[in-house]
């Protein structure tokens, strides 16, 4: 057995990093991440979100994260789960009141729907010449998610693979202060030899980096981890 929340906290402060740090790396929010460094699980909505965020939060600390989710479940799982179980039955009553209340409403709108249409059609006439013009489709030009790398600082030298450490070579080479490189894709592995010396976003949403040099990190829309030693 070991000290879930001790453990977390040691690993962040020794990789020097912050709540709001975390939080935008690991889309967790601050205080669910003080709550698993106290061991304050009843914070958390549900046993899921306990193991779901344990998981990620150890993996981006570069710890097992299975092992933290089978040291919570050996612990605490099953106290949790008799906890919630009341609450469970509690919020399927009121789900299904409230699914019963929309049918109700839903079948009221389309009954004033239909006599307002016979109405129209009685008294308002028709004009074959005057009919409404078809709705104009409008095409939204979406952007690809795209990897950025922006050099400030000294520069440094990186190497960018596509999914993984053993993925597609996409740049390898020193970016200057100044330089920006792009990169279409959403799912990316960097080797970064000076961290503090070039800046990461993912589709417009800037990566936190750990403060470290020889930085190994995989980048994904949903979750930032260390990669390797």
């Amino acid at each position: 057995m070991f000290e879930l929340g001790n453990s977390l906290r040691e690993a962040r402060v020794r990789q020097g990093l912050d709540y709001p740090q975390v939080e935008l790396a690991t889309k967790i929010r601050a205080k669910y991440i003080r709550a698993l460094e106290d061991e304050a699980f009843e914070v958390l909505p549900s046993e899921t979100y306990v193991k779901g965020f344990l998981r990620s939060y150890a993996e981006y600390l570069g710890l097992d994260g299975q092992l933290y989710v089978d040291e919570y479940t050996m612990r605490y799982g099953g106290e949790r789960f008799l906890d919630e179980t009341p609450r469970r039955r509690a919020r399927v009553h009121q789900d299904r009141g409230l699914e019963r209340k929309v049918v109700l409403i839903a079948l009221a709108g389309i009954a004033t729907l239909t006599a307002l249409v016979i109405v129209a059609w009685k008294f308002g006439g028709s004009d074959a010449n005057e009919g409404t013009p078809p709705a104009v489709k409008t095409t939204k030009t979406v952007e690809p998610m795209a990897l950025q790398l922006r050099g400030v600082g000294g520069g440094t030298y990186v190497e960018v693979r596509r999914r993984s450490e053993t993925g597609k070579l996409l740049l390898a080479g020193t970016i200057a202060r100044g330089d920006v490189q792009r990169l279409t894709g959403n799912r990316f592995w960097l080797y970064l030899k000076h961290s503090g010396n070039v800046r990461v976003s993912l589709g417009g949403r800037p990566v936190s980096l750990p403060a470290r040099k020889n930085l190994k990190i995989l980048v994904t829309p949903t979750r930032t981890a260390l990669s390797g030693g």
